[in-house]
């Protein structure tokens, strides 16, 4: 499958000081074995884009844009209720997240990809009027609106394998009948949402699938639930679809409980690179998501990575 990997020092600005899980580390561990893999030459690297701020307005409100721009300048502050803290410079980076996957959907559109991979993205708790869970801005609800607005697009799958529940895109389209929804994540923890009877609301009841998986969950347990989104996918028939691959999933992660390995990263890619040449003219678009162990992302994200560019 012809892919895209999105990378640059620009990208790895998105991190938080101090000794804070998500930190500036993330994007170079991901790029070491995106090297050692020799993945730039099955690949097509771009570098990222820094963004019109105008972009966030598709989905944010404009107080919540001014209260980040402010803080970014002032360098300090909560954006939230505690979990997502301002950096000096936190505005531009997030932007420049939520810039590049635009940029990223916008490639997929136009033909010059099939899939495309942006390793420090999928942030997925932002809410149009707040950040949460170290989420400053909501790349993928960004690219949702954009790619609805221009009514090209009717049906989307948001796919989701981050060991916490994509809160921010599910609750903020959970009315929204064309978008597809499938979340498979760890029960009882952040942000405690996502439970299995959430299937969406009015128009879109019964196209929301949220799957809570018990703590120590495995690649078996995996390979269960995943059917169950592949067969939800299907019955679907996306025009587009986005995964978000958050290697918290993995074992070993130190802000979560589950005990995947990456083999299940790859066979998430595959599957939905099928579904995507099936249903959706192949476009398929990967973003990073959570993760902190720095082992796991370079493991997990390369394994989707090698699962696009193979299937």
């Amino acid at each position: 499958m012809r892919t895209q990997v999105y990378a640059g020092e620009a990208l790895a600005r998105y991190g938080f000081p101090g000794g804070h899980p998500f930190s500036t580390k993330r994007f170079g561990a991901f790029y070491d074995e995106f090297l050692k893999r020799d993945l730039p030459k099955r690949s097509t690297v771009v570098n990222p884009h820094e963004g019109d701020p105008q972009i966030l307005a598709s989905y944010h409100s404009s107080a919540y844009i001014e209260l980040v721009r402010r803080s970014s300048e002032q360098g300090f502050g909560l954006l939230d209720r505690g979990d997502t803290p301002a950096f000096p410079g936190c505005f531009d980076a997030a932007l420049t997240v939520c810039a590049t996957a635009l940029a990223a959907a916008d490639a997929i559109m136009a033909g010059e990809t099939e899939a495309a991979f942006v390793p420090i993205a999928g942030l997925h708790h932002a809410r149009r009027d707040t950040a949460g869970g170290f989420c400053i801005f909501n790349d993928a609800g960004i690219v949702i609106e954009k790619l609805f607005s221009r009514g090209k697009i009717h049906r989307i799958a948001y796919v989701d394998i981050d060991a916490h529940h994509g809160d921010g895109v599910f609750y903020d389209f959970e009315s929204n009948p064309g978008l597809i929804f499938a979340d498979m994540h760890q029960q009882y923890i952040y942000p405690g949402t996502g439970d299995a009877h959430e299937t969406g609301v009015g128009a879109a009841a019964g196209v929301k699938l949220n799957l809570p998986m018990r703590a120590g969950s495995n690649d078996e347990d995996f390979n269960r639930a995943w059917g169950r989104v592949v067969e939800h996918l299907r019955a679907h028939k996306p025009e587009f679809i986005i995964l978000q691959c958050g290697a918290d999933s993995i074992a070993g992660d130190p802000l979560t409980g589950m005990e995947y390995s990456p083999v299940s990263f790859t066979r998430a890619a595959r599957d939905l690179a099928a579904i995507a040449r099936e249903f959706a003219g192949g476009r398929l678009l990967a973003l990073g998501g959570g993760g902190y162990n720095l082992s796991n992302i370079a493991a997990g994200w390369n394994n989707v990575v090698q699962g696009l560019v193979e299937a």
